[in-house]
């Protein structure tokens, strides 16, 4: 018997802490959804701002195509977590739905134990029928009782009565809940169908693109080959440097692979792991149009092209800034490229490619989020990007793990 009471109690605690869990995880995932549905909102906003500078133009490009296609993936994700939002708010109402039928259906059984109450209350109202009531005891004792008695009937009719008011504030605001989650969830639906109606027009423009400019996808193919070939160049360059300096660190040791550091620079190293995900982007205001590593071209698929960064869109004349205080190391540049910087933090370097103007030279201790350049903008296509890498020694690593997730 005491076995089951403790397996019975087990269990109960157990339900209760998942009720709670799930409770807890639900609102946690309400408002980590609306943190990633704002944050698509304000990307859409600035692909939105992009594409309208690009509309200036007479003619289109493939680069608006590959623009228009990361707005129509950002919609169908934002899509995708407002229906999200919509699931959580649909099961909150069945909830409400449910709790509300059961406390309107217990408010109906006090109501009705209150009306006996005072259905019994009221014909034994006069002083003088309480009276012969206790007169008509046939022991001290029992007429003891029935003082007990009586007490006792007028603190439970009190407690009737609390019980109900305290039952309708419940209903009260479980109603007031129903009503704002429905108000939401129509709320969401709307922004989904509007969402889901400019989907529509905006992949028949980018289907329109497409069949324009099949035409001069050999033209394409051979424009981002050029490209490649230039990025490869400035990725080899950007190598050899940092081969150079660590050889330097090391006195011209050829076999060593990572930079000697002084205690200073072993410090700004550590620092530097220790903000892994949450340094500053390298603008203000961007989206980022090309990942890491090797990828299908995003338009022309049938290209292939390798990034040791990330590229980020961005507006005209954006500043560029540094994402950790470090030491210029280098300012590059050569025929058929725009400047580029490198700053160490230590043995790690960050790498800013595309810039139209340079702030800084070689040697310049810069802070964080100090402007060192400005993007550069291309007077052909009307797009304003920035290539952001990061390097451990001279070698290329993802720089979405290391800056914050916008």
């Amino acid at each position: 018997m005491i076995n089951r009471q403790k397996i019975y109690l087990y269990l109960t605690c157990l339900l209760m802490l998942l009720f709670l869990n799930n409770g807890f995880s639900q609102k946690s995932n309400k408002a980590e959804l609306e943190l990633k549905r704002k944050e698509i909102q304000k990307e859409i906003k600035l692909i939105n701002e992009l594409l309208s500078n690009n509309k200036k133009r007479k003619k289109a490009v493939y680069g608006d195509i590959e623009t228009l296609n990361l707005k129509i993936q950002r919609k169908e994700e934002l899509v995708k977590l407002t229906n999200q939002q919509i699931n959580i708010l649909n099961d909150e109402i069945k909830v409400n739905l449910k709790k509300q039928s059961e406390l309107n259906e217990e408010l109906l059984n006090v109501k009705k134990s209150y009306e006996e109450i005072i259905l019994k209350s009221y014909k034994t109202k006069s002083g003088k029928s309480r009276l012969m009531f206790l007169l008509s005891s046939e022991s001290f004792f029992q007429a003891y009782k029935r003082i007990q008695y009586i007490k006792q009937f007028a603190i439970f009719r009190k407690k009737q009565a609390i019980k109900i008011s305290a039952l309708l504030d419940k209903i009260k605001n479980i109603n007031e809940e129903l009503d704002t989650q429905k108000i939401q969830k129509e709320s969401l639906l709307e922004i989904n169908k509007s969402v889901k109606k400019s989907l529509e027009v905006e992949k028949n423009q980018s289907n329109i693109l497409v069949f324009d400019l099949k035409r001069k996808e050999k033209k394409y193919i051979k424009e981002i080959a050029d490209k490649q070939k230039i990025s490869s160049q400035i990725d080899k360059e950007i190598e050899r440097l940092i081969r150079e300096a660590i050889q330097k660190s090391n006195k011209k040791k050829n076999n060593s692979v990572t930079f000697n550091l002084t205690p200073e620079a072993m410090e700004l190293s550590k620092n530097f792991v220790l903000n892994k995900g949450k340094l500053p982007w390298p603008v203000i205001r961007g989206v980022v149009v090309q990942r890491f590593g090797t990828q299908a071209h995003p338009v022309v698929k049938t290209a292939k092209i390798k990034s040791n960064g990330i590229v980020i869109a961005t507006a005209s004349k954006e500043k560029v800034r540094t994402v950790f205080e470090g030491v210029v190391l280098s300012v590059l540049q050569f025929k058929g490229s725009n400047p580029t910087v490198l700053i160490q933090h230590g043995n790690y370097i960050t790498a800013y490619k595309n810039l139209a103007k340079v702030f800084v030279k070689k040697g310049d201790r810069v802070s964080s989020r100090q402007n060192i350049g400005e993007v550069f903008t291309n007077s052909s296509t009307g797009k304003s990007s920035i290539q952001f890498s990061v390097f451990q020694n001279t070698t290329p690593i993802n720089p979405l793990l290391w800056i914050i997730n916008m």
